[in-house]
């Protein structure tokens, strides 16, 4: 049972006659009893009146997955079982990140009848939400109180990585268009292969003219390299407790996410096979032998429900994962955090033995050590002391992987996902993946 603020409103309305039969500063006691008993018949009546709210038949229409920070358009149907006219309002039990409106919907369902309210829903945070049951207060014709249950309908919503990087995608598409035919490249390396021969132009690179063709076409023709397909990228997220350090408007793990869907898509357009790890201790997720259309509904349902782990990663067996996932040479990604030589200290010992077999790459989302504040006191000098310092550690760090045979790249959220992407579109300009 509940009751509403009519109700409320109605006792308080007591109050007036209770000043008006006051006699010799004594309350007309009586009258004031009288009020209260009256609005507590009709109180009863009211929630007699009132349809049950148990007698309903719940179902949802709302998709099974949404991106987050994207509304979602469901709704509520209430069937009404009973023989009364259903008055209702109804609340979802939706977490709060789900982003529900905070005010019940209203319904109103003749007997034996089907009505709908609306639910959106705005998705605050990434993984799985749900909503284990539905309360639907049913309210007398009085409008004074009703009957509230709790009705049992579970229901569930999958809330997806953003992918906001995909602004970049046309450009790089471009890009690599140009890479594979529109712009053929003029020297052949370890990653191209042969693609055509044309005629000399001035300014092309003469090592790559082909002489026999030369001679039997009587003017000179140059070979066309493009870059070789089938290669392999494999890409590790780390989801340790460096995944779980504030950058920008989210955490390290979702900006290394969004770099790797970026130069997942890319890669697959490009015609290589790409491998997806995300590891601390053991695998959080894992995505291989995905091609074509289905790689990114594959990467962003994998990552979907992974979230950073305050834990140390281990990087020996991350990198033993990385040797079973390809046999070829590949370009291994490791999307980690290399601004601090004690945290980095785990995979760059494991670093020398990746880049003996494949081209490595360490990408990491960072805020940036900042401007150097201008010395005008105590405050300031600690300030910049701290900037330099960050800035020391994480050069230290890239150097420290540029000796172990990789290279290193860091940049903030929103800067990483393109320049992984420009960084292996330069590996394929450069024939060398």
């Amino acid at each position: 049972m509940f009751v509403t603020g009519r109700l409320v409103l109605l006792v308080a309305l007591g109050v007036v006659p209770l000043v008006l039969f006051t006699s010799g500063g004594a309350p007309a006691w009586g009258v004031a009893g009288g009020w209260v008993l009256l609005c507590a018949i009709l109180t009863g009546v009211d929630v007699a009146l009132a349809a049950d709210p148990r007698r309903v038949e719940i179902t949802r229409t709302h998709p099974d997955r949404a991106l987050r920070d994207e509304p979602v358009a469901g709704e509520i149907r209430v069937r009404n079982l009973g023989r009364r006219l259903l008055r209702a309002s109804i609340r979802d039990a939706w977490q709060p990140t789900a982003g529900a409106p905070s005010a019940r919907q209203s319904v109103v369902v003749p007997p034996g009848e089907r009505r709908g309210a609306p639910l959106p829903l705005l998705p605050r945070r990434r993984g799985e939400l749900r909503s284990a049951f539905v309360v639907i207060r049913a309210v007398g014709p009085l409008r004074l109180a009703g009957r509230q249950a709790r009705i049992d309908a579970p229901a569930r919503l999958r809330v997806l990585p953003p992918f906001t990087s995909r602004r970049h995608l046309p450009s790089r598409l471009a890009r690599l268009r140009e890479l594979d035919g529109n712009t053929t490249l003029q020297v052949r390396g370890q990653g191209t292969e042969f693609d055509s021969l044309r005629e000399y132009v001035r300014g092309d690179d003469v090592r790559s003219i082909d002489w026999r063709a030369t001679a039997r076409a009587g003017t000179t023709m140059l070979r066309t390299w493009r870059p070789e397909r089938d290669r392999h990228v494999v890409i590790v997220i780390d989801t340790g407790r460096t995944a779980a350090a504030r950058v920008g408007d989210g955490v390290r793990l979702d900006a290394a996410m969004e770099a790797a869907l970026l130069l997942s898509v890319l890669a697959a357009r490009a015609g290589d096979h790409v491998h997806l790890l995300m590891f601390d201790r053991i695998t959080r997720a894992r995505v291989t032998r995905v091609e074509g259309s289905q790689l990114l509904p594959a990467l962003v349902d994998a990552m979907a429900p992974v979230d950073a782990q305050l834990i140390d990663t281990d990087w020996d067996a991350a990198l033993a994962q990385v040797r079973g996932l390809s046999v070829r040479p590949a370009l291994v990604v490791l999307l980690t955090a290399a601004d601090d030589p004690e945290a980095a200290r785990g995979f760059l010992a494991a670093l020398p033995a990746v880049a003996q077999r494949s081209r490595l790459l360490v990408a990491t989302a960072t805020d940036g050590p900042g401007e150097v504040p201008a010395h005008r006191d105590a405050a300031d000098v600690y300030a910049a002391a701290a900037i330099e310092r960050a800035r020391h550690d994480a050069e230290r760090v890239r150097d420290a992987v540029v000796r172990a045979g990789g290279d290193a790249v860091s940049a903030s959220a929103d800067d990483l996902p393109p320049l992984v992407a420009d960084r292996y579109l330069a590996l394929k300009a450069a024939g060398r993946l």
